[in-house]
């Protein structure tokens, strides 16, 4: 499962959710408003999927809050669902819907590049001609896989066999969508199967290896901070392993006071080699107890009322410990009262 975000407004629709099966490569994409929540999905989840394939019996995803949420976690427990989260900074875990939303992203732009508003409309076009194209990994279409039988005869339009200008005029558009999909869908397997196999390498280690951990140049906090990090090295530690997950995935021993996920992908790590170190690097910002980890808020400055995704939103103007006035960032209302629950004795001016 995944979101598709970020695209143009369509009938009140900016997401789309994406849900594949593992086994059948089937796929389902659902549109959605921007301000959706964990309920919503679910009852979207039950309105298109669930009434045709039950309930799963685990559910690769990211680390999306709607994923993460009490809700959606205890609604799935209680059918006896497992969660199989991604690993830190390794999005390949979720990977089947990833190359699946870069399928859809491409048929999209083939149909609606001119009018890219309509997309909403094209997304049933595009699930049929996904799930009933040939996959060269199954070696028939998704469609064979779970009807058990080969998918309708599509037959060509010629022009001028309907005598209604609208429907002749509306058929030959989607026989050049259909054509334009096709080719669309063949290029961007062959590119993705070429850029995954050149950058692919065996690594293999043991428990109790000391290992080296790399980490991107940005933060898992919400809140800007603004020491730069981009000149930062990448690769921190050395942390031992202590577990192995599963044949690509492994646990480090962290700093207790580490704020990120401790299990990481092999692409992350890198042997280190030498004498058992004494003590470890980390950045600063995965532990707590480092002064600009997180910053804390002083005072709430001033309150302005915004439109976000045609959407009012709540600010406050924040001034931070440690920094000036002339420093203090805009951050919305909700999220902070989240994150600083126990702020209390603002100073509002």
């Amino acid at each position: 499962m995944d979101f598709i975000t970020g695209l143009p407004n369509s009938n009140g629709k900016e997401v789309i959710f994406v849900v594949v099966d593992r086994l059948s490569k089937y796929s389902h994409f659902m549109p959605l408003p921007h301000s959706f929540n964990a309920p919503m999905v679910a009852q979207l989840y039950l309105d298109q999927v669930f009434k045709l394939h039950g309930w799963p019996r685990s559910i690769v995803s990211d680390r999306d809050p709607i994923f993460l949420s009490q809700f959606w976690k205890a609604l799935f427990t209680l059918h006896g669902t497992d969660f199989l989260l991604s690993s830190a900074y390794h999005p390949q875990t979720d990977g089947q819907t990833e190359v699946v939303n870069r399928c859809l992203e491409a048929y999209l732009r083939c149909m609606c590049a001119d009018s890219p508003k309509e997309w909403c409309a094209w997304l049933p076009l595009a699930e049929w001609w996904f799930n009933t194209h040939y996959h060269s990994a199954l070696q028939a279409t998704p469609y064979e896989v779970v009807y058990n039988q080969p998918p309708p005869l599509h037959l060509p339009y010629l022009p001028g066999e309907c005598a209604v200008a609208a429907v002749d005029r509306s058929m030959q558009k989607r026989e050049l969508m259909i054509a334009k999909l096709k080719e669309s869908l063949l290029r961007a397997q062959c590119r993705m199967k070429q850029l995954a196999d050149k950058h692919r390498s065996d690594r293999v280690f043991q428990l109790g290896d000391w290992v080296w951990l790399k980490l991107q140049p940005y933060r898992q906090s919400s809140v800007r901070i603004r020491t730069n990090q981009k000149l930062a090295s990448k690769y921190f530690g050395p942390f031992q392993i202590i577990e192995c997950v599963g044949k690509v995935a492994y646990k480090l021993q962290l700093p207790d006071d580490a704020k990120i996920h401790n299990v990481f992908h092999v692409s992350q790590l890198k042997m280190f080699v030498g004498d058992s170190p004494v003590s470890v690097s980390c950045p600063d910002w995965i532990t707590v107890s480092a002064k600009t980890a997180m910053l804390k808020p002083y005072a709430i400055l001033d309150t302005r009322m915004v439109k976000v995704h045609n959407a009012p939103q709540i600010q406050y103007l924040v001034q931070w410990e440690g920094h000036s006035i002339p420093e203090a960032t805009w951050e919305i209302a909700a999220e902070f009262v989240i994150k600083f629950p126990e702020f209390v004795g603002v100073h509002q001016t």
